[in-house]
């Protein structure tokens, strides 16, 4: 995809493929029989698909960068590096019918589930006609199947466990997502939620986003086990893990997950290690740069996630034109809907609308 010197990542700009890691993205999909077999049934528009969810996530965070160096908004929470933890997962759900609670780093949830992209740059600018009503920049849309997040992490997890708990209680074959962040592990409503859960055997799904940092505090500072392999069982969960820099792998972990949880067998956690190539927001990108020594961004920017599915497209038969054609199509509608966000910035609410959709009416 083309690179943007202003805003991406510097290990990004002049990305170039490591073979070796070229050849491990496809070997991490073969090392799993049943992984394999569900990737080898995707058809190539499915493959496609995936590409264009990866580029929405990451222009969508581009074009938020460009509003904030401009002025249009002060700042702007980013998924830069981890849009496979995001895009997989969500695309191997169906949509229409399960729910996600996605945490602000998962904005792409809402656009991969049917959310128009104006709508959620609408959300940054708070206009009258955002999702929230200029409540929020916090951005969902549970008629798409995306509840909006709150800024208290971990605080989705009992609500999930909620939604997972009607669906059983219903007999319906539907399955209720969620990611927790790694700091998000350490929130008394994520263990209560997750314990819950478990002891109720809901149809729920738990991503744990390992991304190494929690806010400013690194991994090592507040997890001394060092990774998550042994939390699932901890609480008895059937769990797995998936590179959370591969699409692939993403998407079958996650599908393989959901047909158990559609088949009565209780919660699934599933444990993805990836990086935040920025940081929290991006007001403190110098005090990510140093948090981390910057061997570990280079070691992560070599593992650009796109670049990496380019490569893996481009062994599988897609021409350069076909990869340029979907970016094309995706850079549009991307700025097409920013074009049309911006041109609600003055919609802004009426005082008298903060009375309204907070107290149910009438029993609803």
């Amino acid at each position: 995809m083309k690179r943007f010197p202003a805003f991406d990542p510097p290990e990004y700009v002049d990305w170039k493929a490591d073979p070796a890691l070229v050849r491990g993205f496809r070997e991490t999909i073969e090392h799993s029989p049943e992984r394999a077999a569900l990737v080898s049934r995707l058809s190539s528009d499915d493959k496609l698909g995936l590409y264009a969810g990866l580029l929405r996530a990451r222009l969508h965070d581009i074009q938020l960068q460009r509003w904030v160096r401009t002025g249009v908004i002060s700042k702007a929470w980013l998924g830069t590096g981890e849009e496979a933890t995001t895009v997989g997962p969500v695309h191997a759900l169906e949509r229409g019918k399960d729910i996600v609670a996605p945490m602000i780093r998962n904005a792409a949830a809402c656009c991969e589930l049917g959310m128009p992209l104006a709508d959620m740059l609408r959300a940054y600018l708070g206009s009258g006609d955002s999702p929230s009503r200029g409540r929020d920049l916090h951005v969902g849309s549970f008629s798409h199947g995306v509840l909006q997040p709150i800024s208290h992490v971990g605080d989705m997890v009992p609500v999930i466990c909620g939604i997972a708990l009607t669906f059983k209680m219903k007999g319906e074959r539907r399955v209720a997502l969620t990611w927790v962040g790694d700091g998000a592990t350490k929130t008394a409503a994520a263990h209560e939620g997750t314990n819950f859960a478990a002891v109720q055997q809901v149809p729920a799904i738990f991503v744990i986003q390992n991304n190494q940092v929690a806010l400013g505090t690194r991994l090592d500072q507040h997890h001394l086990a060092g990774d998550f392999k042994d939390w699932p069982a901890s609480y008895g969960i059937w769990s797995a893990e998936f590179d959370g820099n591969n699409v692939l792998d993403a998407w079958a972990a996650t599908r393989l997950a959901a047909e158990r949880c559609r088949a009565g067998h209780g919660p699934a956690m599933l444990i993805a290690e990836t990086f935040r190539m920025g940081g929290h927001a991006t007001h403190d990108e110098r005090e990510a740069r140093e948090t981390f020594p910057a061997e570990l961004f280079r070691t992560w920017g070599k593992r650009d996630l796109i670049g990496l599915y380019e490569e893996y497209l481009k062994e599988e038969g897609r021409t350069a034109r076909e990869l340029e054609t979907v970016e094309a199509d995706v850079t549009t509608a991307v700025e097409q809907a920013a074009e049309q966000a911006v041109a609600s910035r003055e919609q802004l609410p009426g005082g008298e609308s903060a009375r309204f959709g907070v107290y149910a009416r009438n029993g609803r």
